[in-house]
């Protein structure tokens, strides 16, 4: 019996490939609605699913909790039919691995079955409407020539990219700033703009509409080019930090052995919903430039094993820790 259950396995696997899908999709994220990571799943799942078939469904499902971590080891876990995926992004597979005291019980590329990569996005740095500086040279003065820790700045979680970010900010400024926690990215930008955070260096396409809205005011995007919807922000390495560049991104992973078929019908869905321009366009007025490069799942793991060995490297500067 022993030796018959692997082929007996490998013969469930094969006939629901050919099946695939045969009942809803489950496409998870580890945060609230209305963050960034919820925004870029839900522009997604409405085409993912037209492209899987048209009888094809893709429900969004929000499983907050330790920015990301709680949900990604709930997906390892989960049976590799490709009925069960995730959108994950640098905190939960890049930043936490290499912050948590410990590390994380998964692996953040072996542990999972890629499937394609869906987007980068920057960061975008916001104040409070009464900030005691106005463009974005004479913002970083200020908090480069302030007393140290004169300066909060709100985020939506420990260990999260917008709190490695501004971390990374405070030690090329050679200053300290406060760090004031929340739980999303929601919570974040309401904060700044009551003025508990005086700052945040938020992800784009969580902070794209309250910009706009001027609920919070924009200052310099991260990366190393001006963002095609914000054409008027500098970079902060145009502005006044040679250098700063750190972005985040979105990728599709499922549970590990994932038939290749499964992986192969989810990644064609997804390759062919991010050509269209109308996505494309949608996910970057979210503040995501849609990923055209080639994005074949061993695409997408040189991605992101490229992206944990970047990330490990920004958390050894910056010192930023992790309890468990």
């Amino acid at each position: 019996m022993r030796r018959l259950l692997p082929a007996l396995l490998a013969l469930l696997f094969a006939t629901s490939a050919q099946a695939f899908p045969d009942r809803p999709i489950t496409l998870a994220t580890g945060y609230a609605p209305g963050g960034s990571t919820d925004i870029a799943a839900r522009l997604l799942a409405e085409r993912l699913a037209a492209n899987l078939g048209p009888e094809a469904r893709v429900v969004v499902e929000n499983r907050p909790g330790a920015a990301g971590i709680v949900a990604s080891e709930w997906l390892r876990r989960q049976v590799p039919d490709g009925h069960t995926i995730m959108l994950v992004e640098s905190s939960s597979h890049a930043i936490a691995p290499a912050a948590l005291v410990g590390g994380t019980r998964y692996d953040p590329v072996a542990d999972f079955s890629h499937l394609g990569v869906i987007g980068t996005a920057p960061l975008i740095l916001v104040v409070n409407k009464d900030f005691p500086a106005n463009t974005a040279p004479e913002v970083l003065e200020r908090l480069r020539s302030a007393p140290p820790e004169t300066f909060t700045y709100a985020t939506s979680g420990v260990g999260s990219i917008v709190h490695l970010a501004p971390e990374m900010l405070a030690l090329d400024l050679k200053t300290r700033f406060v760090h004031v926690p929340y739980r999303s990215g929601g919570q974040m930008l309401t904060a700044i703009f009551q003025g508990e955070g005086q700052f945040g260096i938020a992800v784009l396409a969580s902070a794209a509409q309250q910009v706009r809205d001027g609920m919070v005011r924009g200052i310099a995007v991260t990366g190393n080019r001006r963002f095609p919807s914000f054409p008027q922000l500098p970079t902060l390495s145009e502005a006044g930090v040679p250098g700063y560049d750190i972005t985040t991104w979105n990728i599709i992973l499922g549970p590990p052995g994932l038939p290749a078929a499964v992986q192969e019908a989810l990644n064609r869905a997804m390759v062919t919903s991010l050509a269209e321009p109308a996505l494309q366009q949608r996910l970057l007025t979210a503040g995501v430039d849609a990923w055209t490069a080639p994005n074949a799942p061993a695409d997408a793991r040189a991605f992101l094993e490229r992206e944990v060995a970047k990330f490990r490297v920004v958390v050894e500067r910056t010192g930023v820790k992790l309890q468990p």
